[in-house]
């Protein structure tokens, strides 16, 4: 629900490089009058923006990214998007074979000019060219640079480009214009390699969003209608055909397949779907044929939110990306300051130029960035949505895991074994009334309730009324009577059942049933701890996790079952709150805090967290946004396996921040004494973002595989 006078949009921007690009686009745009907030997303090339639509117009805000040097248009429908994001795979082999050819014919020229500069041959062109030729024609072929430096002065900034173009004057105004030259050519380089480098950060992506249908086939009357993805209402019957991907998330009406879940859950395990079954857009009917129901489509999908979370988590930035980000702003001045303190020191035009020349500040930038996206995009193709590089970052460094119970550490699929009525209430009519209760309940106490309530025939009503007690449980009225349905925090100070007192010893769930304030029975749920926990626990355990506990609001005995086995600690009876006051305890020590839950019941202490992670959370809109890491399938390997990616992205960042680091050092160094001809700094300038790339994209291969100990290398 957006707050009276403020309205969400997008804009597709086109155009940018590099952050510094987004930095000029968000500045146009909060500039305006009636934009309240704008993020650019770079690697998604769009801007979301809440503006109040009385004072500024789309118009308006396409006109502001123009006059930035960039273009802008609505992005009014998801498939426009899907359609902008999804290029074909040969688009691909040509970004992938233009780069091979790119990083060739760089390093030919590059050792051409060098070459040329040590055996004399720019000084030989220098004689027989005329000057005034030479000089039109080194600015000729800057005038598209020299523009943007230009346009960027106007409104009062300085950007990567505006310290090599005074370089350029430099090597002018003292006759060396081959030198110039070489400049100029190098920063086109500099350019298509930052375009070359934000390219291929957004191929994960596109290859992704990819996967998305564009159309559905769709029964109406007698016949089938193909018609866009947009245009499907809920409600409708989609027909989907073996081979083809299903359009959109709904119910199976009609139909067998097997149904391939790879690009939500990134399990190759498919799925057997029949009536009755939930199937989800994007996935990949390999046999058998579909009638589905849809409830959702376009952008309202499962798979188009993913998409839209992994888009935004470059919004997300890393506490080490702002560090760096805050440097690369100082890197300028710092470098106008050394080149004026070179040419006043040393009386060396040349050598101010190079120091103007040979300053890396956009791959600064690029250094956190590109690595943190590919380490997303990769995980989203494994099923591992990490909604930001400030989670990442944070998952890192994290040594202290916090684990819910129902649903997160036990497989969630509860069944009630036992039901005892008390007083004059039959079992039927205690079963009947807690399914009643719960009858719109998500707790899987309350699937068990309703479930043990079919199993035996039994009518379940409509609730008149339904409230939640946080930590309590449930309470309903039902034909006119309050029942309430929760744990032992429901009973009257003091009393005490010798039955809950056994149930509760045999390591069960239970759950007390009250009617008119009055205890009318007693249910008792078990459940299975999920098989893979015990090998992930040691895994993490390896990862250097030092403190693992168990928290649930159930009783202790449920707690020891469960926890003893697998040798953690635990803590029972707790609220909603206690969860949250144990996690600031931790971090009030110094401690990085994980805690994993099903992003339901756990959204409180999920929010505190460092880390919160949502285990299983497809189809669940809720637990899909409590979390800042969601583990699209239920797997507890999945998070060793996510604690590596986050420390093998980290090593990346700092091997790129030091590496961009020691080379302007280095490059200034050598520069400021004479010992970097211009021509020379100019060609090096170009290398760190090619090193960034490189080095990066590595992340975007890397394989996410979930070990078993018994297999090599676990």
């Amino acid at each position: 629900m957006e707050p009276s006078g403020q309205h969400r949009l997008e804009l597709l921007v086109t155009g940018m490089d590099c952050p510094e690009c987004a930095g000029h686009v968000r500045q146009a745009l909060e500039a305006l009058p009636g934009v309240r907030e704008v993020t650019v997303l770079l690697t998604a090339e769009k801007a979301l923006l809440t503006i109040d639509p009385k004072r500024v117009d789309l118009p308006t805000l396409c006109r502001a990214v123009k006059q930035a040097g960039y273009q802008a248009s609505p992005l009014v429908q998801q498939q426009q998007r899907q359609e902008r994001l999804a290029s074909d795979r040969s688009q691909r082999r040509l970004t992938r074979t233009l780069f091979t050819l790119y990083g060739l014919l760089f390093g030919a020229v590059l050792l051409l000019i060098i070459a040329g500069e040590w055996l004399g041959l720019l000084e030989r062109i220098t004689d027989r060219l005329p000057w005034p030729l030479g000089v039109g024609l080194t600015l000729l072929a800057g005038a598209p640079i020299f523009w943007d430096v230009l346009q960027a002065a106007r409104r009062g900034r300085v950007i990567s480009h505006t310290l090599m173009s005074l370089g350029v004057v430099a090597a002018l105004l003292i006759g060396q214009w081959p030198t110039a030259a070489v400049v100029i050519f190098f920063m086109h380089v500099g350019r298509y390699s930052e375009r070359l480098t934000s390219e291929r950060s957004r191929q994960a992506l596109k290859q992704l969003a990819a996967l998305a249908p564009q159309s559905a086939r769709v029964l109406r009357g007698e016949e089938e209608k193909e018609v866009p993805i947009e245009e499907v209402a809920p409600g409708e019957i989609v027909v989907v055909r073996p081979g083809e991907a299903i359009p959109v998330d709904g119910q199976v009406v009609a139909g067998h397949a097997t149904v391939n879940q790879a690009a939500i859950t990134g399990e190759a395990l498919p799925l057997e779907a029949a009536p009755g079954s939930q199937v989800f857009a994007a996935t990949l009917v390999q046999g058998g044929s579909l009638r589905i129901r849809a409830a959702r489509a376009g952008s309202n999908t499962t798979f188009a939110r993913i998409v839209a979370l992994v888009e935004e988590a470059e919004a997300q930035r890393a506490p080490v990306q702002r560090l760096a980000d805050r440097f690369s702003t100082w890197l300028l001045p710092i470098v106008l300051a050394v080149a004026v303190l070179t040419l006043l020191l040393r009386r060396d035009p040349l050598a101010a130029a190079a120091v103007l020349v040979v300053a890396c500040s956009c791959s600064l930038a690029l250094a956190t960035p590109i690595a943190m996206l590919a380490s997303i995009a990769a995980a989203a193709s494994h099923g591992l949505l990490i909604k930001g590089g400030a989670h990442l970052e944070r998952l890192a460094r994290a040594d202290v895991l916090l684990i819910d119970k129902t649903g997160t550490i036990t497989s969630g699929q509860l069944q009630i074994c036992d039901a005892l009525p008390l007083g004059e209430v039959t079992r039927q009519e205690l079963l009947r009334l807690a399914a009643s209760a719960e009858r719109y309940s998500e707790h899987p106490l309350a699937e068990a309730v309703r479930q043990a309530a079919r199993a035996e025939g039994l009518t379940v009503s409509d609730p008149e009324t339904f409230e939640v007690l946080p930590g309590r449980g449930i309470r309903a009225t039902i034909e006119g009577r309050k029942v309430s349905v929760g744990n032992a925090f429901l009973l009257p100070e003091g009393q005490q059942l010798p039955q809950a007192q056994a149930l509760a010893a045999a390591g069960k769930s239970l759950l007390f049933v009250a009617c008119q304030e009055q205890l009318i029975g007693l249910l008792a749920a078990s459940d299975t701890l999920r098989p893979e926990v015990a090998e992930a626990l040691a895994q993490l355990r390896a990862l250097g996790f030092t403190s693992i506990e168990l928290l649930t609001g159930d009783h202790e005995e449920a707690a020891a079952s469960l926890a003893k086995p697998l040798g953690i600690n635990y803590r029972a009876r707790l609220l909603p709150e206690d969860k949250i006051a144990i996690v600031k305890a931790y971090q009030a020590q110094g401690h990085g805090v994980v805690m994993v839950g099903d992003g339901i019941n756990d959204a409180p202490a999920l929010a505190q967290a460092d880390v919160g992670i949502a285990l299983g959370v497809v189809g669940t809109d809720a637990a899909l946004e409590a979390a800042h890491v969601a583990l699209l399938r239920e797997d507890w390997r999945l998070l060793p396996a996510l604690i590596q990616i986050a420390r093998r992205t980290m090593r990346v960042v700092r091997l790129n921040l030091a590496f961009t680091l020691l080379y302007n050092l280095l490059g200034l160094s050598l520069a400021s004494l004479g010992l970097l001809p211009p021509v020379v700094a100019a060609a090096a300038q170009s290398l760190p973002d090619l090193g960034i790339l490189a080095n990066s994209t590595r992340l975007l291969r890397q394989r996410i595989v979930v070990h078993s100990q018994a297999s090599p290398g676990s």
